[in-house]
Formats: structure tokens, sequence, C-alpha cells
């Protein structure tokens, strides 16, 4: 085995070393901590986190009382925080709802929307809410008019009223547009709601006008809505009359799956819609007594209808498909 090379040393640096050695060895420096960071939490657990929390925000007010609920039964809170956030996901993901025209909605004041009414169930009600809360500029909100029948059924009354709507007559409608509410009301009624799937898209008669003469009153603008998608939801090619009557409804819907499915017949085609808002038709500019000019209700009923049956033929010739 071969020796290791010796490299030799001078005296001058043998002696410094000597001294070198014979000092105390200095004191190890403290390993530095990391600060913890103040940078806040990112990604799925501050998402997570922030869920929590209002949640327990949200429990914490309904245990106290520490949320309001307006003479009409709506409850804001509720609304928010439980109510629409189960409606998103199907007006997102499910329905894939494209808005157009929001921009034509008032950003503040009272004004009448009115719709076209299909599906044998109201899901083109509560998606149209949906619509106007999370598509418009100033996140408004929407005060749906419904049938009394929804008022007479259990656990749906009292949801119907905590998420803003109200019985659709001319005192309500007029005391919520004059407080500066927005007012949904779907003049087709039943008759729109339950019409069978060869009528399709053709609207059924909007009353007397009822609503015009409230918008009216109110001095309000009418903005005509039309919605696509929503007739082929429940495809209805019958209607049990005797079951109906039995059952006390205006209709009782025969469609491919319910009721042969049962439960699960109730579950919605996943059709695309279309929800576009035209553009708002005056009424601040009628004389005081117009309300009580029957051929003036006669036009304005008229022109909306026309308009919504218009822009339904225009939105049909550019669908692609009924589910893309």
């Amino acid at each position: 085995m071969a020796d290791a090379k010796v490299i030799p040393f001078d005296e001058g640096e043998r002696r410094s070393r000597r001294a070198a050695a014979a000092e105390p060895a200095p004191e190890a420096a403290p390993t530095a901590v990391p600060e913890a960071s103040s940078e806040p939490v990112e990604g799925p657990a501050a998402g997570w986190d922030a869920t929590v929390t209002r949640g327990l925000e949200f429990l914490r007010r309904r245990l106290t009382g520490d949320y309001e609920v307006d003479d009409f039964g709506f409850d804001q809170d509720l609304t928010d925080e439980v109510l629409l956030p189960l409606l998103r996901p199907v007006f997102e993901r499910y329905f894939r709802v494209e808005v157009r025209g929001v921009e034509n909605i008032p950003a503040d004041g009272g004004a009448l929307i009115v719709a076209n009414h299909s599906g044998a169930l109201p899901w083109d009600g509560l998606m149209l809410q949906v619509a106007v809360r999370e598509r418009h500029p100033a996140e408004r909100r929407l005060r749906l008019l419904a049938a009394d029948l929804v008022f007479q059924l259990p656990v749906v009354n009292e949801l119907a009223r905590k998420a803003g709507h109200t019985l659709a007559c001319a005192e309500d409608a007029q005391e919520l547009l004059e407080r500066g509410e927005l007012v949904g009301v779907m003049p087709e009624g039943f008759k729109g709601l339950g019409k069978p799937f060869a009528e399709r898209y053709k609207l059924q008669r909007f009353g007397r006008g009822g609503f015009v003469a409230t918008a009216l009153r109110a001095r309000v603008p009418i903005v005509p809505c039309t919605i696509v998608g929503a007739e082929e939801i429940h495809p209805m090619v019958g209607n049990a009359r005797t079951a109906a009557r039995l059952l006390g409804l205006p209709y009782f819907p025969v469609t491919p799956t319910f009721p042969w499915l049962g439960p699960l017949g109730l579950i919605p085609l996943p059709t695309k819609w279309t929800i576009e808002f035209g553009e708002p038709i005056a009424t601040d500019d009628q004389p005081s007594e117009a309300a009580e000019d029957p051929m003036l209700m006669f036009q304005l009923t008229d022109q909306v209808r026309e308009t919504i049956q218009h822009t339904l033929y225009k939105l049909l010739v550019a669908r692609r498909s009924v589910f893309f």
C-alpha cells in the first residue's frame, strides 16, 4: 500500500495552528426557524375553509335569529346561502344556460319581466331567477308571481315564499314594483306549462293583459324574456285528465318516462337552454289613466307576446341541437 504524501509546514504555520486549536470552539449559530407565512392559503384548501366558515356563520345566524324575512315571506339569507347554491349547478352544468341581453334589465328600480312558460314542471321559472341573480351586473333579485296551487302544496308553499315568490295578484305585484323590485310573470300559466309536446314553442294566450295594467300603474318598464330549451325537458305526449281531476291538478303529464319510471321519470332531460331578455318597453310615457284603456292594454300585451314569439323562432332557427 502506498504511503500518503506528506506536505511539510513551516514553523510559523505550526504555531498558528496550535494557537487555533487551543482556543475554545465557537458556538454553533442557532438554526434559523422559518417564520410563519402571512400569505393567504390558496387552492382547494382555501376554498374548503371558506365554505366551512360561511356555513358555520349561516348556522349561527339561523340559531340566533340574526336574519330578516320581509312581509311577503322572502328569506334573503336562506335564498342566498342554500336555495341558489342548490340551483346553480343545475343552471351551469345540467341545463348549461346561455343568457343574452341581460343588460336590458334596469340596474335599479322596478321592472316587470314577462316570459314564456313550458316544460310540465316549472324549472323555467327557477332558472330565470338564477339567471337574473347570477348574470346581471347588479346581481338583482327576481320576485316571481306564482299560481294559487303553488301556495297550497305543503313544503313547496314554504320554499316558494322563502325564495321570494308571491301570489300572482295585481296588488302584490304592484306593491313589489313600487318598492323597486324586479317582478317576473309568465302569463301563459298552466296553459303553457302543460301544453302538449306537439305544440311546443307556440305561445298560448296571455290572459287579459293584467300584467300590462300592473306595469302601467307602477310606471315601470316591461322586459320581454324568451326561454328556449324548457319545452323538451319533459316531452308531454298525453294528459291523464281523470288522474288530474282526482288529484286536484290542472293536468297530469304523461311523458316517455313518467309515470312509467315512477319518481325517476320526474328527472328532466339535460337540454341546452338559452334565455334572452329583449329591449324594455317603457310605460312611464303613458298618461296616468292608461291602465284603464282596454285598447292600449291589448296593444301592449300583443306587442310583448309577438316579441317573445318572434325571438323564439329566431333562437330555434339558430339552435344546432336540443342537447348541445
